[in-house]
């Protein structure tokens, strides 16, 4: 190879990677969702993907892969061809499966790149109007005066509320009862008819039976108090101080999508992020469109590390 064709071929390799940032996206976008369509991941999923596919130019289409839990469509977003055409709407399941599950078809960090962070929905302790407690340390008082004699019901085993109901129990060190339902529709159904005494569930969940008088919410799981439900005090001013809990979504891009290529995606998912931000503030979500990639990406990792001794202490294991 002469010093001249080598020279030109290099000269190549420095344009190439501009150019295909300069063409990318020149087709629709997959933005896979693992769960069934109606739930909160979905509808901020669709929210996101319509102001994205806006800024692109280029149509962002949601994809439901449901099954076993999150993991068939976190599998298929991890197998898919690494040039930024399929994204993942990853949630707190992300953090909590390693830890529940004996073995994954993917390694949650190392075959994902991170693209952008969406958001958080703060969890909070609800109670049924029965309970005799009016506040958070009320509540706390009864269930040492009583232990094991109250439930709390979860979306299933290793959901988000099961793991945030365990993260309460620890933080409070009460003894309670944990009642898994096949979904969080079920479980919460029961808390209204009072046949479980609470639920540590998502703020834009407990908000509409709490203004009901339906449900008694003691204390937001979060540094902050949510603009849902204002009048609820931290668990911090509640007295349980370090008990913050949430459910969050991240954008993930599968590992190996060039960084010219997430960096174009990160720019044009932050602004749709932004631009949707009322819309999404009305399911309870505090945005983040702020964060770089990399700090999205050490967001994960730290959640990954914060729920593997929670889930390992619950019990919870799915073979």
């Amino acid at each position: 190879m002469t010093r001249r064709l080598l020279l030109a071929l290099l000269g190549g390799l420095c344009i190439a990677a501009p150019a295909k940032a300069q063409s990318f996206p020149d087709r629709p976008l997959r933005l896979i969702v693992p769960f069934a369509p109606g739930g909160n991941t979905d509808v901020v999923a669709r929210v996101v993907a319509q102001e994205a596919g806006r800024l692109l130019s280029q149509s962002v289409v949601v994809e439901n892969r449901t099954g076993a839990g999150v993991i068939v469509g976190t599998e298929a977003a991890a197998k898919s061809p690494p040039d930024g055409y399929t994204l993942l709407v990853a949630t707190v399941a992300h953090a909590i499966n390693p830890a529940l599950y004996a073995r994954l078809p993917y390694d949650v960090l190392t075959d994902f790149t991170a693209v952008a962070s969406i958001g958080s929905v703060p969890l909070v302790v609800a109670v049924h109007p029965r309970v005799e407690a009016q506040s958070l340390r009320e509540f706390i008082a009864l269930l040492s005066r009583a232990p094991g004699r109250f439930a709390y019901g979860s979306a299933g085993i290793g959901s988000a509320i099961h793991m945030g109901g365990e993260l309460f129990r620890s933080a409070a060190g009460v003894e309670v009862v944990h009642v898994p339902y096949r979904g969080a529709g079920p479980a919460m159904q029961d808390l209204l008819a009072g046949q479980i005494q609470f639920m540590v569930d998502g703020v834009s969940t407990v908000a509409p039976h709490a203004r009901t008088g339906a449900l008694r919410p003691l204390a937001i799981a979060a540094a902050r108090r949510s603009p849902v439900l204002p009048e609820v005090p931290t668990a911090a001013e509640a007295g349980l101080p370090g008990f913050e809990a949430a459910t969050w979504n991240v954008l993930l891009a599968p590992a190996r999508t060039p960084p010219e290529v997430i960096a174009v995606l990160h720019r044009a998912f932050a602004d749709a992020i932004r631009a949707a931000g009322p819309r999404l503030a009305e399911l309870g979500m505090q945005i983040d469109p702020d964060k770089s990639p990399a700090e999205t990406a050490a967001f994960v990792r730290a959640e990954v590390e914060r729920w593997g001794p929670i889930v390992r202490a619950s019990g919870a294991r799915v073979e």
